[in-house]
């Protein structure tokens, strides 16, 4: 299991591991004078006592007091920066979906605005629900709204938003994207890339080598939806290199659910399918297909999945259904919430969104990376904050980890990652699997696949250099 328990830390070590929020500290002595201090029975010579520097795990914080001044963009004034969040919370098929990541975004505002904003500018945050199929009429507010950028947004039908930004030019660093047009699309720069032409493929080994048998009678089940589509097909044309080989008995179901799912896996089952690929949500789709699966006897080696599926509630759900998730594997790029104790940026994470009230999850800590690489390339720019000031510097954070958040990534290349870590559902617990003992990700050359071509892919129109031209392009200003 990965609880394990904080070690007793001096308080000198103490600060080291929290960020502070606002300009000044206690120190442990309880001194709260200018930063000098007189030891007991001393000739009163002050001593100098370094001040603690702010921190987000092993980021020094980009937030600050400062002088920054000018309109210098939308959104920018002498004393602020608006930018634009959100996520799809109000679909009414799966209520609340996505929104860790805007329960992330809002206490990040306010864990920098604590801290004096970044060079002296407030963050003001306007929050914006896509509710899935309502992307374009978003887009089109927090365009009209004149937002500086978006930042740490995940909506699923992203790709629908492209020919709206593109027109307006308006940069993100969103928490996600899925759909190639706009994850490979101009004046955008993620924090953990996802591009359309690669695909991190660490869980298909993973599973084929503990499960060499069962990776040869494989199929999918996924939803006739754009996203899933889309999510699906690079998976067809990378999990193959690893061994898989895929039946012609494919699943698929409505995004919104099926009434029985009973029929689906009565025919995988009668197929004689033993490793599933599921993509969707879990909740409810792959918890019902789940159940049904369970009624009809269907037990495949290994259902293989996305960290969407890495949910306290899928695993609180398992718990209490009787492990029928037992055999669910989630491929992981972000470090788990188990590991906190041991990951100061994890726990940071977790400590302001509990603090909010928020929903935590795995999106959640992509969307505070987001902010964090957003804030960091703002906090470069100084008084001269634009779009193109803020994306130049992300590219050059070739080794970002949002303060070790998530494995090391290379925002500005566009490049998919060579790690993963493969958690398995046991019970209401999520037990890590791959690698083995206390490192947290398994790293190969081989777990990354280039240069794939879907329909997607292809019409998104890729240029030389990799920038989708599907909606044309613009340079950021």
């Amino acid at each position: 299991m990965f609880s394990r328990k904080l070690p007793t830390v001096s308080c000198a070590r103490r600060a080291t591991l929290v960020v502070v929020i606002g300009m000044a500290a206690a120190a442990c002595g309880g001194n709260h004078g200018n930063g000098s201090a007189v030891t007991p029975g001393s000739t009163g010579t002050p001593t100098t006592v370094a001040p603690v520097v702010p921190k987000f795990g092993t980021l020094v914080s980009p937030c600050g007091r400062g002088s920054a001044t000018g309109a210098t963009a939308n959104g920018v004034t002498n004393t602020s920066i608006t930018i634009g969040y959100g996520d799809d919370a109000g679909y009414s098929a799966a209520p609340g979906l996505d929104k860790e990541m805007s329960d992330a975004v809002k206490p990040m505002i306010k864990w920098c605005n604590d801290q004096g904003g970044i060079n002296g500018r407030k963050v003001v945050g306007n929050y914006y629900d896509a509710k899935v199929l309502q992307v374009t009429q978003v887009m089109t507010q927090a365009c009209n709204d004149k937002v500086f950028m978006l930042v740490g947004q995940g909506w699923v039908l992203d790709s629908g938003q492209e020919q709206t930004r593109i027109a307006c030019k308006l940069s993100t660093i969103p928490g996600f994207a899925v759909g190639t047009a706009f994850a490979s699309g101009s004046g955008m720069q993620q924090p953990l890339p996802n591009p359309g032409d690669e695909e991190t493929i660490s869980s298909a080994f993973q599973i084929a080598q503990l499960f060499p048998d069962a990776v040869k009678k494989a199929a999918f089940v996924f939803a006739e939806f754009p996203a899933t589509l889309e999510t699906r097909d690079k998976a067809a044309a990378g999990y193959p290199k690893a061994g898989w080989k895929f039946l012609a008995c494919d699943q698929k179901y409505n995004i919104a659910g099926e009434s029985d799912w009973k029929p689906f896996a009565s025919t995988l089952k009668s197929c004689g399918v033993e490793a599933v690929v599921w993509v969707g949500s879990p909740d409810p789709n792959l918890e019902n297909f789940l159940n049904a699966s369970k009624q009809v006897g269907f037990a495949p080696k290994a259902w293989v999945t996305d960290p969407n599926q890495y949910t306290a509630a899928f695993a609180k759900w398992n718990g209490q259904n009787g492990g029928a998730a037992d055999n669910v594997y989630v491929r992981m790029t972000g470090v788990p919430f188990e590991f906190a104790a041991q990951v100061p940026a994890v726990k940071q994470y977790t400590d302001l969104v509990a603090k909010s009230h928020g929903t935590i999850g795995l999106l959640g800590e992509q969307a505070a990376s987001a902010f964090l690489l957003w804030a960091t390339g703002v906090k470069a720019c100084g008084s001269a904050v634009t779009a193109k000031c803020v994306l130049d510097s992300a590219a050059k954070q070739t080794d970002w980890t949002g303060g070790g958040l998530h494995i090391p990534a290379d925002p500005g290349s566009n490049t998919a990652s060579k790690c993963g870590m493969l958690l398995k559902l046991t019970g209401s617990a999520w037990v890590k699997v791959v690698p083995s003992g206390d490192t947290l990700f398994d790293c190969n050359d081989k777990y990354l696949v280039k240069g794939i071509t879907t329909s997607a892919v292809t019409a998104a129109k890729l240029d030389a250099n990799r920038v989708a031209t599907q909606f044309g392009t613009f340079t950021p200003k």
